[in-house]
């Protein structure tokens, strides 16, 4: 079975070819960016054994129609593509960040899911929009083919009432929907499922925190394989400190800015999603540079690490206390696979509920999923690779089938 999926932007559109049997590999990949400038650009990768192929086209993209042209075309071009004809895809999964309530599962995409994702814009003004573009223009291109929406909010339905609601007035929730959804929920469903089958547990009887640190950070709290706590919240904006996020701040905190500096609510807004977390606290939201400079001593930068992962260790604590047992904690996404030294510093000083890292494992390189907790360490201490894209597939996949 080849599965498509489709991640698409406001400007951009990233795509993958998965072939999920007799065993799973990516045919293909590639993205076409800057959709609606003067000048854009196609890229596709063929992956094979004897070393990956890529190309590039620069040209005018006018649309997302345009752009979702180009991939057709490179999928089945005579010596870069990898099928003959689109009648090879059996199936497109497509990223939707947001469908509040509805959803609790991937779904078919028929005329009711549409309007679901459209009823939800405004809970995910930048980025329903564009996901629903991308699955009008893909429908239309590959119109003979089932497409899937698989949500980033639809993991966290699991969580209880307790920690998904906000002490505001309970019409708010009733009527505005005011909530804690989470998001990231494709990656932690694919973390605790990987983690899961590292452990050997059956799945419906893992515990565990994940921890997705990239530019974007949240964590989950797992209880028997569903998740009863995210760190986002209504909007990706609350929990942890991010690349431009603030994370978790005083509410009280616009009105006052408002009152101080004559910003409206929009512009403080942009400040808190933009200009704020690793990037306000030192001027730079690379990793690579913060970590380059705290090794020289950079007191600004230093100092963005340790407020940067104490808010992780926070989370840790708080989970810890919710769930009833805490097989491992998982490290994943870029900067949770790839940094020892903040992997090190958020487990620093947690021997007391459990948490014992190795420091040599810690620092051993690898693309693969591993573990690097002392061998005395009561809670396993875990770094698996996140793969959102093979979760979408897999999940169009088991849509497919029970709808065959």
């Amino acid at each position: 079975m080849k599965i498509l999926v489709i991640n698409a932007g406001s400007s951009s559109i990233k795509y993958q070819l998965f072939e999920l049997a007799p065993f799973e590999r990516v045919c293909c990949s590639g993205y076409v960016e800057r959709i609606g400038e003067a000048i854009g650009q196609l890229v596709h990768r063929v992956i094979q054994k004897g070393g990956d192929r890529e190309y590039t086209r620069e040209l005018a993209v006018p649309d997302h129609q345009a752009g979702m042209a180009l991939i057709l075309d490179a999928l089945t071009d005579r010596e870069q593509g990898v099928i003959h004809n689109i009648s090879e895809i059996e199936g497109v999964g497509h990223r939707v960040v947001h469908c509040g309530e509805a959803y609790s599962d991937a779904a078919l995409i028929n005329d009711a899911v549409f309007a679901a994702i459209q009823a939800h814009v405004p809970l995910a003004p930048l980025h329903n929009p564009p996901n629903l573009t991308g699955i009008e223009v893909a429908r239309r291109l590959f119109r003979e083919i089932p497409h899937v929406a698989v949500f980033d909010t639809a993991f966290h339905q699991t969580i209880p009432p307790h920690a998904y609601l906000y002490a505001l007035p309970y019409d708010y929730y009733t009527t505005h929907r005011v909530r804690r959804y989470g998001f990231h929920g494709t990656s932690h469903k694919f973390i605790t499922a990987e983690a899961a089958a590292y452990l050997d547990k059956p799945l419906a009887e893992t515990c565990l925190i994940s921890i997705h640190l990239g530019n974007g950070c949240s964590m989950a709290a797992v209880h028997d394989g569903c998740c009863v706590d995210t760190t986002m919240g209504m909007t990706p904006l609350e929990g942890l400190v991010m690349g431009t996020r603030c994370g978790d701040v005083d509410p009280a905190l616009h009105a006052y800015l408002a009152e101080q500096t004559g910003q409206d609510i929009q512009q403080i807004t942009n400040l808190m999603n933009k200009q704020s977390g690793l990037k306000g606290l030192c001027g730079t939201n690379d990793m690579r540079d913060i970590k380059e400079r705290a090794a020289t001593g950079d007191e600004r930068a230093n100092l963005a690490l340790d407020v940067y992962c104490y808010r992780i260790k926070k989370y840790i604590g708080a989970y810890s206390a919710v769930l009833p047992d805490l097989d491992a904690i998982v490290f994943t996404a870029g900067v949770g696979q790839n940094v020892a030294d903040v992997r090190a510093r958020i487990c620093a000083g947690m021997e007391r509920i459990g948490i014992v890292l190795d420091e040599s494992l810690n620092l051993q390189e690898s693309h693969k999923a591993r573990d690097i907790h002392a061998a005395y360490s009561p809670v396993k201490v875990l770094v698996i690779p996140t793969n959102e894209e093979l979760q979408i597939a897999r999940e169009t996949q088991s849509v497919l089938q029970a709808s065959a």
